[in-house]
């Protein structure tokens, strides 16, 4: 089938330590990173992802701090001018959709240090998690510290500062639950509100897209 608009499939490339079979990486996509990587540390990616134009991963400096990763699942979309910041620890689980120009945000400034310049003051890590199916709406940020739960949902252009539980629905600035999506075939665990299931519907897109592509390859 003739596909236009996606990446090459690589085995590898520049500044990641591992990549899964049949992954597509834009020859755009940009790493940062300073120095080798300890044994829990560096950049990985599962089978099957999708790295779109201009998504910038960044580690920085894996000498300060042993928290300093970017783990990604297998069939993860990561859409164009995402940024995925790894200082503090970034996981992304299987099958997570990531809209264009997400912001996964693991490292931050101190605010209240002892300079007035904040480019003085220590930089903040804590680890970010993306759970198994989640999808992550266009322009959203993610802040440093946060769990998206299995399946959750948040809006386009929210900014998450707390944890969001599995199939729930998040939006707004700071991001708050709004619902629970409606599962076919079993109820969630937050409420029985119906939910816009266009984020289904998407993901089923992508799915059938993976899975053809994985069976013309075995």
């Amino acid at each position: 089938m003739n596909r236009i608009g996606f990446p090459p499939v690589v085995r590898a490339f520049p500044g990641f330590d591992r990549i899964g079979d049949q992954t597509l990486v834009s020859d755009s996509v940009s790493v940062m990173r300073i120095g080798p990587s300890l044994p829990d540390q560096g950049l990985t990616a599962g089978e099957g992802c999708i790295f779109f134009d201009r998504v910038r991963l960044v580690l920085g400096d894996l000498g300060l701090t042993t928290d300093a990763g970017i783990w990604i699942g297998n069939r993860v979309l990561v859409n164009v001018e995402c940024y995925l910041s790894g200082e503090g620890g970034l996981t992304i689980e299987d099958e997570v959709l990531l809209g264009p120009h997400v912001k996964l945000l693991s490292a931050g400034h101190g605010i209240h240090d002892e300079h007035d310049s904040i480019a003085r003051n220590s930089i903040t890590h804590a680890p970010i998690v993306i759970e198994r199916g989640a999808w992550i709406g266009a322009g959203a940020t993610v802040l440093q510290g946060v769990r998206i739960g299995a399946g959750a949902v948040v809006a386009a252009g929210a900014v998450v500062t707390r944890d969001v539980p599995a199939f729930a629905v998040a939006s707004g600035v700071p991001a708050r639950v709004t619902h629970a999506r409606k599962r076919v075939g079993a109820k969630s665990e937050a409420s029985n509100v119906p939910a816009d299931t266009s984020a289904m519907t998407f993901a089923s897109g992508v799915k059938r897209w993976f899975h053809s592509k994985t069976s013309r390859s075995t």
